[in-house]
């Protein structure tokens, strides 16, 4: 059964407003023409032959009006309005009335319209004739008066035209406006300039068969041929914009048709949901096909071709009789569904067509295998216009193709592009690219300085608490720095205030806690005082980038075997931002290359500071799947490790068993690298990836780090102890360490020992801390042994 026309029908919540305006029209035609209409009667027998032919052929000429292809029966074209119009110039304002409103009647039959619909299309159509007469009226008389057209009676036809054109268009915006409040405006103005050409060359015709009329009635038929070309040529260009906003390949609409359809639809559903109808939903589906391009590369464009037709058939008799396909270019497809009760709905939609593209396809007996991901957005939860929708399907789409899925409905969390975070992206580039304090002098061989940039003293003490000869330079040579000269002064007799001196001065976390006196520049500065402002770390607007380093402890021994390096970004506006978010980010554009190198440059330069204070560590970091994928970060490494004297087993790279995955050979390409420059790999979040026993077996990893997920359950959880056990007896059996995440609590750590557990870190141990509080942590830290423990909590006849 066929729907109802919505246009028929006004959204509850204007109803009020719109047909008092309506009936505001018809009084007001109804006062304008009562007078003339009531004349009338009495000048039927009057009326020349010319105007019967006239008025009949308006009449069954608006039987049947003009539609363009691709537009709405409201861009319908009306011959009548010729000949009303020339009925106006030659008769007056009653006949052309009468014969206007027959006409719409008429029309409005054959078009279905409402009674409202077709009584203020009436209305509008008097007021119209009435103010085009009215202009007329200023003339000096009958405009053909003798026959003869003057001067003055072309301004007057002319200036009729234009307010016949006025008053009847802004009538009909007007009611637009109040059915469909702000939705009114786009839809007005892009039918502004078909309505110029169709009507006003209508209503330009008016006086060319006037004249015709005055010479004989017979020929006002004539009239018909010019009119049936304007009508052939308005449906051929109509045909030829139809034609472009086809696929030329496939036959399918293409985005310029999708983009019509969209905001159409977008109007019509905006109406259903003002009425709370459940089928006010509307899906934008994004398609693209998976390994199209590997059929073009290998067997042509030609084939590629074919195979982009029969998936388009295909994919034509997967949807609903209400639904637009359309091919956006490439192998991607569009398709609006229409009329949906919410999101189910939509995947339903979305798996007929994943079912429609499951059989290979077989071209010249060669069968191909073309699956699709596709990315769904709803109207109105995830947009209100074609951008918008277009862009949130797009995301979608991809995140199907991300999780290795068939569908996805749009979920911001997945919007890696959105306007927030585009815009942490931005503050990301600019932190990065200001540079921590003091990187301007960061490749002069002038002095150590730490992660920070802060400068280290040219000369340390023994380990017995020596005095340091800070004026006297120290010689260079391989791993050792060249000495910065600086005011020589007392250094404290106690090693540890030493320390925490140094860290102090290079730390400013540490300055600003330490308080005025411990400020470079005081009776206890240590080097250079840094310059204010920016050059100190913060940039206006975006705060800073800081490291933070959590220890990692041998379990057996209680020794701090290594720290490892975590990124911490405290920005102004939104707090502290969230690690994964940040790199989620940051993987996704080429900022990524700047963190890491920002990162790499920080945690070597921190090596170097804590090694020229006697502090023997190894950092390991995170590194990226993008870092991977080049052997940049091998060189970057290899460069920054002889510049600062860092040996290479001080430091480590952690990468996840999902980079891994990702390109297996050009990720063991630069980690290949790595090892030969001495630098250690370690294998992070193990258990959670999908790594093999293959790529355990033949990738040079030192360690292994337990996730912290199977970790936290393991003292309530039976089958995650399990887990962490096999996978500690697995590692051990490959003679690489274990490391276990997500330590916090005495008896996680007991079971982690028995288990055989090579190191830890948690919050049992230590929260991650910026460089100088870790250094004070390492001063008060004495070693928690697990055999000490067990006998201090043993009962004293039992020792």
């Amino acid at each position: 059964m066929e729907a109802a026309d919505p246009r028929n029908s006004v959204p509850p919540g204007r109803a009020t407003s719109f047909f008092g305006f309506v009936a505001a029209v018809a009084a007001l035609a109804v006062l304008l023409t009562v007078g003339p209409l009531a004349a009338l009667a009495g000048r039927l027998n009057e009326l020349p032959a010319a105007f019967w032919t006239m008025a009949a052929l308006a009449v069954v000429c608006d039987a049947r009006p003009f539609v363009p292809p691709g537009r709405r029966q409201s861009s319908a074209v009306f011959p009548s309005t010729c000949f009303t119009f020339a009925i106006l110039l030659g008769w007056g304002l009653g006949p052309a009335v009468a014969v206007q409103t027959v006409a719409v009647v008429v029309s409005g039959w054959r078009m279905g319209h409402a009674g409202w619909r077709s009584g203020f299309n009436a209305a509008q159509y008097a007021c119209a004739l009435a103010a085009a007469s009215a202009v007329t009226a200023l003339g000096p008389g009958s405009i053909f008066a003798g026959g003869r057209l003057r001067a003055v009676d072309v301004l007057a036809v002319g200036g009729a035209t234009a307010v016949w054109f006025a008053v009847n268009y802004g009538l009909v915006s007007t009611a637009i406006r109040l059915r469909f409040a702000d939705r009114w405006w786009p839809g007005v103005r892009s039918g502004l300039g078909y309505e110029l050409i169709s009507t006003g060359s209508l209503l330009l015709l008016a006086p060319v068969l006037v004249a015709a009329a005055r010479a004989s009635a017979a020929l006002i038929p004539l009239v018909l041929v010019p009119l049936f070309a304007v009508y052939r040529m308005a449906r051929l260009a109509a045909e030829q914009e139809q034609l472009g906003a086809l696929d030329p390949l496939t036959g399918l609409p293409n985005r310029k048709a999708l983009l019509a359809e969209v905001a159409e639809q977008v109007h019509l559903h905006a109406e259903r949901s003002a009425r709370n109808e459940p089928d006010a939903h509307l899906a934008l589906l994004l398609i693209d096909l998976d390994r199209f391009k590997n059929v073009n590369d290998a067997l042509g464009h030609a084939v590629g071709d074919r195979l982009l037709i029969e998936v388009s058939a295909r994919l034509a008799g997967a949807v609903g009789e209400r639904d637009l396909l359309a091919r956006l270019g490439g192998d991607e497809f569009a398709i609006v569904s229409t009329g949906l009760t919410g999101v189910d709905a939509a995947r339903a939609t979305a798996e007929r067509l994943v079912a429609a593209l499951a059989e290979p396809v077989s071209l010249d007996g060669l069968p191909l295998d073309v699956g699709g991901s596709i990315g769904i957005a709803m109207y109105p939860e995830h947009g209100e216009d074609f951008a918008t929708l277009m862009r949130h399907a797009d995301v979608a789409m991809y995140d199907a193709k991300h999780r290795n899925d068939t569908i996805a409905v749009y979920a911001a969390e997945s919007d890696h592009n959105s306007a927030e975070r585009l815009g942490l992206l931005a503050d990301l580039r600019r932190v990065l690219e200001a540079g921590p304090a003091g990187a301007a002098e960061r490749d002069a061989p002038v002095g150590a300085r730490g992660g920070d940039g802060a400068a280290l003293p040219a000369a340390l003490p023994t380990a017995a608490g020596g005095p340091v000869d800070a004026g006297r330079p120290t010689p260079a040579g391989p791993g050792r720095w060249r000495a910065r000269r600086h005011r020589q002064r007392a250094e404290p007799d106690h090693p540890d205030d030493l320390i925490n001196r140094i860290v102090t001065a290079a730390d400013p976390i540490r300055r600003r806690a330490a308080g005025p006196d411990a400020e470079p520049g005081g009776a206890d500065a240590v080097g250079p005082a840094p310059q204010a402002g920016p050059a100190c770390g913060d940039v206006e607007g975006v705060g800073r980038i800081t490291m933070y380093y959590q220890p990692q402890v041998a379990i057996a021994t209680g020794e701090v075997v290594g720290v490892e390096a975590l990124l911490r970004w405290r920005h102004p506006r939104r707090g502290m931002v969230d690690p994964e978010e940040l790199i989620r980010v940051a993987e996704q554009s080429a900022v990524m290359r700047l963190l890491t190198r920002r990162v790499v440059d920080d945690v070597v330069e921190q090596l170097a500071k804590w090694a020229a204070a006697g502090i023997t560590l190894r950092a390991a970091l995170n590194v990226s799947v993008r870092d991977l994928h080049t052997g940049e970060i091998a060189d970057q490494i290899a460069d920054r490790l002889a510049r600062y004297g860092v040996r290479p087993d001080r430091l480590q790279l952690e990468i996840t068993e999902g980079a891994l995955m990702a390109d297996p050979r050009r990720v063991l390409a630069t980690i290949s690298r790595l090892h030969a420059i001495g630098v250690a790999i370690a294998l992070d979040d193990f258990g959670t990836g999908y790594s093999s026993m293959q790529h355990l077996r033949r990738l040079p990893l030192s360690e292994v780090k337990v996730d912290r997920s199977f970790v936290l359950g393991m003292a309530d959880d039976a089958d995650d102890a399990a887990i962490v056990r096999s996978m500690i007896e697995l590692a051990g059996a490959l003679n690489l360490r274990v490391v276990a995440e997500g330590v916090e609590d005495e008896r996680t750590w007991r079971l982690l020992h028995a288990a055989g557990c090579d190191v830890a870190q948690g919050w049992f141990y230590a929260r991650p801390m910026p460089a100088g509080e870790l250094t004070d942590w390492l001063a008060r830290y004495r070693p928690l042994r697990p055999a000490a423990r067990e006998a201090e909590s043993r009962p004293p006849q039992a020792r």
